[in-house]
């Protein structure tokens, strides 16, 4: 099985890490950071980059794709080089994925019309007019289509996907050796849950 995890500037970091330390451990899998070019590709910050290690031409036939999102994807999503190969690959996929604002990337592809699918909170409204049905979810499944909500929800997409591709006992398997047993030191990890004022804020400052 080979997996494709996507990489443009800006990307941001743990969207593309988070699912790759999950799916990596699944047997009989090759993976590959790809990008419109080979080397070195820088995240949000500027501060880290991953290596591409495959160009979009190179991988035409991936079984899995993971579509990061970062704080601005407008430019993602008017790439015709990426939209065009998201568009060619997803013919042959057996699962096409994103987190956070990656799913405009695949929305902007035209892949998620009509389909139920998440994002970050902050741009659930993108979505439904990129043409969604946006859920607040964390992990969204439409047929082969899997998006999750916010940054550190690709971990948890990467999971369900294991399970979903080679059963639980693999999932928990991975899970274990992961050590990923989340107990945040706050609950304002979701807007539901977060106080009212700093909800606020940040939707001021993201409009």
């Amino acid at each position: 099985m080979q997996l494709a995890v996507v990489l443009f500037e800006g990307f941001t970091t743990l969207d593309a890490v988070g699912p790759y330390e999950t799916l990596q451990h699944l047997p009989d899998t090759e993976t590959a950071l790809v990008a419109a070019a080979r080397g070195p590709v820088r995240n949000d910050s500027g501060g880290l980059a991953l290596v591409a290690d495959r160009t979009f031409a190179e991988v035409p036939r991936p079984d899995v794709v993971v579509v990061p999102g970062g704080p601005d994807v407008t430019p993602q999503t008017r790439d015709p080089d990426l939209l065009d190969w998201l568009r060619a690959v997803d013919a042959h996929t057996t699962w096409t994925t994103s987190v956070c604002t990656g799913s405009l990337v695949l929305a902007a592809a035209g892949l998620l019309t009509g389909r139920r699918a998440t994002t970050h909170w902050l741009a659930r409204e993108e979505l439904r007019a990129a043409g969604a049905v946006p859920s607040p979810e964390r992990v969204v499944f439409d047929g082969k289509y899997v998006t999750a909500a916010g940054v550190s929800s690709g971990i948890d997409m990467g999971l369900t996907l294991v399970g979903r591709i080679a059963g639980d006992r693999a999932a928990q398997s991975v899970q274990l050796l992961l050590e990923y047993d989340p107990q945040p030191p706050y609950d304002a990890g979701a807007p539901e849950k977060a106080p009212a004022d700093l909800v606020a804020h940040w939707r001021a400052t993201a409009g």
